[in-house]
Parts: structure tokens; C-alpha cells; sequence
């Protein structure tokens, strides 16, 4: 297992902004390749979403992947078992929804996670209120638990996201579900500044960042970002392991020069 925290602060310390690009595990029968294209196209981690039925926080485009999963019959453990034999120098982080993890056992799927070298876990409809059982089995198993906080997030409560997330700390740069914007909200970059003064842990932006130039202008106020909705957008129309791994190149590309 690649160290998810570990391996971003080394790579953000050496001047390099981060990348983690999103898949719907189970998308095709060839989507484990589209998580060892990302690698070697310069993802600095891989978000490999487990589908769900009710997927809450996601947009058209995530929400379609995901049935798309699902009605090919992904589930959870044939996903995370894929995965043990994806064999990529970078780390692997399931997005997932609490019913999944409720259903499995904290304990249950948390080793089943370490199991199959997959070291983070983000769970967004678990409000920190609740985190403690999750929170406790994960620790205990070694899945560095990544936790959300979006522009009305007040201080006082970000002071403590940022204390209980490990991994990254995952700003939601606008209101809303994920999915593909025209350009980046205003409300990113106060966002990524507040998480900024809050935390040294990797401050990673996701939701609507949708082109390198929005990558490259979220970047420079921010560690990285988290590129989902237009990734599977391609996905869903037909694009391939090849034709991902250039967009992802792409970002990367423009992340570089920031």
C-alpha cells in the first residue's frame, strides 16, 4: 500500500502541485486500466468511486456513471478487490457513501480497504458528529479517512474538519454537486486560503474543476485538485484508458507550470 498523506506531503514539499483524478470503479470492463493510465499519465493519487444507488452529493454525470456500474454489475468488494491487483506507485482513495460502509462493518471494510492496498477512505454524507465508530476502525486498520469542507463552513467547525482529516483535507470549492462548470467559482479561492491558514495537511480542491486552465487557477491558491465529472463525461461517451490518460496529461501538464 502507497501511504496516501505521506506520499502527497513529499510530493507537495518537492514543488509539485497535486492531481487526483476520479473513476467509477466498475465503469467497463477495462476501468482498472484507466486507474494505471492516471498513474502513469502524473496523478499524484487516484479517487476510484464504489457505485451507489442514491449517490447524494454527485451531479448528472457522476450519478449516470455510477448506474452505469452498477447495471454491469460493480459492487463494492468486486471493486476493492480489483484494485489489490491495480499495481500502481501511487495511493488509491475509494469515495463511498455511508450505507456502504454501515453494511460491510467499520471493521469489515476497513481491512478489507488495507486488504487490497487501498490506504484512504472519503465517506461524504458521514457528518463529523458521527465519525467516531468509522473513524476508530479505520485508524485502528490504518485507511486514512479524508474529510470534506465547503465555502459556509464555518470556522470554528473547519478548525475541527481539518484536525480529524488525514490524507488531504478535501475542499468543495462552490455549493452544489460535482459536476462540469464554465469556470471556476470565486468562492474556491477563499476557500482554499481559509484551509490554507488552518492546516499544513494537503489542501486538495474538487467540484467543478473542469479544464487545465481551471486546474492551474485552482492550484495557485490551493496543494492540487480533484478532476471527476469531466473525466467520466469522456468516460460515459466511450472515451478509454488512452483517451483518459491524455486528458489527465493534460492537467498535469498545466499544473506543472503553476
Amino acid at each position: 500500500m502507497v501511504p496516501l498523506e505521506a506520499t502527497l506531503r513529499q510530493r507537495r514539499q518537492a514543488g509539485r502541485k497535486l492531481l487526483v483524478p476520479y473513476v467509477t470503479g466498475g465503469l467497463g470492463g477495462d476501468w482498472l486500466d484507466v486507474v494505471r493510465a492516471y498513474a502513469d499519465a502524473g496523478a499524484d493519487a487516484v479517487e476510484i468511486g464504489l457505485a451507489f444507488s442514491d449517490p447524494v452529493m454527485d451531479g448528472p454525470t457522476i450519478q449516470a456513471a455510477s448506474q452505469r456500474a452498477l447495471d454491469q454489475g460493480a459492487t463494492p468488494a468486486g471493486v476493492v478487490a480489483a484494485l489489490g491487483g491495480a499495481d500502481v506507485d501511487v495511493p488509491l482513495v475509494v469515495m463511498t457513501y455511508y450505507n456502504i460502509v454501515f453494511r460491510s462493518g467499520h471493521r469489515r471494510f476497513a481491512a478489507m480497504l488495507i486488504d487490497n492496498g487501498i490506504g484512504g477512505a472519503i465517506v461524504p454524507d458521514l457528518p463529523l458528529e458521527e465519525l467516531d465508530d468509522w473513524a476508530g476502525a479505520a485508524g485502528a486498520s490504518g485507511v486514512e479517512t479524508v474529510l470534506l469542507a465547503s465555502p459556509v463552513t464555518p470556522d470554528d467547525r473547519l478548525a475541527r474538519l481539518v484536525e480529524r482529516s488525514h490524507g488531504f483535507v478535501y475542499g468543495v470549492g462552490l455549493m452544489g454537486v460535482t459536476g462540469e462548470r464554465d469556470r471556476v467559482a470565486e468562492s474556491t479561492a477563499v476557500l482554499a486560503k481559509r484551509l490554507k491558514a488552518a492546516t499544513d495537511k494537503p489542501v486538495i480542491i474538487g467540484f467543478g474543476v473542469s479544464t487545465p486552465a481551471h486546474a492551474a487557477e485552482v492550484a495557485s491558491e490551493a496543494d492540487g485538485v480533484i478532476v471527476a465529472s469531466a473525466l467520466m463525461r469522456k468516460r460515459l461517451d466511450g472515451a478509454g484508458p488512452t483517451e483518459l490518460a491524455a486528458v489527465v496529461a493534460g492537467l498535469r501538464a498545466a499544473l506543472d507550470r503553476v
